[in-house]
């Protein structure tokens, strides 16, 4: 049996039981490990999970320590008229659970009393963790977790039945009434984000699509989202507008192209975007001089989708050579005869199928290369 390496400390290695004593008492047999925890330093067993939150509040506890202490050791030479030190410990805190990755952990923060006057306002200066700061009850990871979860559908009284099995009977921060406050601040933020300005900067591309996702926007299926993105004149790419509309319609687009005008959004030179006819459509109404360009990753994913499956790896190939291919004003003769031999040799492929897509006004501009990715093709 291996017992622990150092007193107070951690084990390497794991302890086994006795297989012969399992074996006849027939109950399998655990891994677990023995670590002194409490104020009596006992020896117990504790599992794996227990384990977690005991070493993740041992860390803890160093960490703020080790914080407090280089605080005291920064501002040592720092001394009143009587000698005395201005910046010095002063205890711990009171005890208080902060929810992290692992569970519900007591933390006890050590507290510094810091003499020091600011020169300009008067009012003594205070030392604040950056680990663990004041009125903190739980984790960012955690705290990410939770808008997640409300978009797939946990309703505002499960986040604490879901989660308690996980984080422990005393996680912070997940009761019925703090989720329906964090939602008003993601609504606020939300509709901050819809009203701010436009007009600082000059957008000369515009990325636009249709995502369907399973999110709260309702019982109607054909309800999705509207992303625009933007990118400026310096290259810099941006999230222009998120909005909900109905199958990607004229009215839809035409509405968010509006408010994007209304906020001071510039006539871009190019936008691209997939075969929705709905935003071509509004777009022509709103920036009539904008120019239009199908969505190279749509126009490639109908393309092989019409191919036999024998032929798409192929075609993908010379799809991808086509796109990344430097402008030319004539196509050489491989490319010719590579797209001739695939058309020939896939007889049930139409003409409109392998159409790229471009509406009747072609753009003669070529956007730059922004790393833009578009979502999945819907359709």
């Amino acid at each position: 049996m291996d017992g622990v390496e150092e007193k107070g400390g951690v084990p390497s290695r794991l302890i086994k039981t006795d297989r012969r004593k399992a074996g006849k008492e027939g109950t399998p047999m655990t891994n677990v490990r023995t670590l002194p925890v409490g104020e009596d330093n006992e020896e117990i067993t504790l599992a794996l999970d227990e384990l977690a939150r005991e070493g993740a509040r041992r860390m803890i506890a160093a960490a703020l320590r080790a914080e407090a202490d280089e605080y005291v050791e920064r501002f040592g030479d720092e001394v009143d008229e009587d000698g005395h030190r201005l910046v010095v410990r002063n205890g711990r805190a009171r005890e208080r659970k902060v929810t992290v990755g692992s569970g519900t952990i007591p933390v006890r923060a050590p507290r510094v009393n810091d003499k020091r006057v600011e020169e300009e306002t008067g009012e003594r200066k205070r030392f604040s963790s950056r680990i663990v700061p004041a009125y903190a009850r739980r984790s960012p990871k955690v705290g990410e977790v939770i808008p997640i979860l409300y978009l797939r559908g946990l309703s505002t009284g499960d986040f604490r039945p879901a989660l308690e099995g996980l984080l422990g009977e005393d996680a912070a921060g997940l009761s019925a009434t703090t989720v329906s406050r964090l939602c008003k601040e993601w609504e606020a933020h939300h509709d901050r984000f819809r009203q701010r300005l436009l007009s600082f900067n000059r957008y000369a591309y515009l990325f636009i699509d249709g995502i369907h996702v399973s999110v709260r926007l309702g019982e109607d299926p054909k309800v999705c989202l509207l992303i625009v993105i933007g990118v400026r004149e310096d290259g810099v790419k941006e999230l222009l507008a998120v909005e909900d509309g109905y199958r990607e319609s004229t009215e839809s687009w035409a509405g968010v192209f509006r408010d994007l005008k209304r906020r001071g959004l510039n006539e871009p030179k190019l936008v691209v975007g997939d075969g929705a006819l709905g935003a071509w459509a509004a777009l022509r109404d709103v920036f009539p001089g904008a120019g239009e360009q199908r969505c190279w990753f749509h126009a490639s994913g109908n393309v092989i989708d019409a191919l036999p499956k024998r032929l798409q790896p192929r075609a993908k190939g010379l799809l991808g050579e086509i796109i990344e291919a430097r402008p030319a004003r004539t196509p050489s003769s491989r490319s010719r005869c590579s797209a001739r031999s695939t058309v020939r040799s896939t007889p049930r492929l139409s003409r409109s199928s392998i159409a790229i897509g471009h509406s009747s006004r072609r753009s003669t501009t070529t956007p730059p290369s922004t790393g833009v990715t578009c979502e999945p093709r819907t359709r």
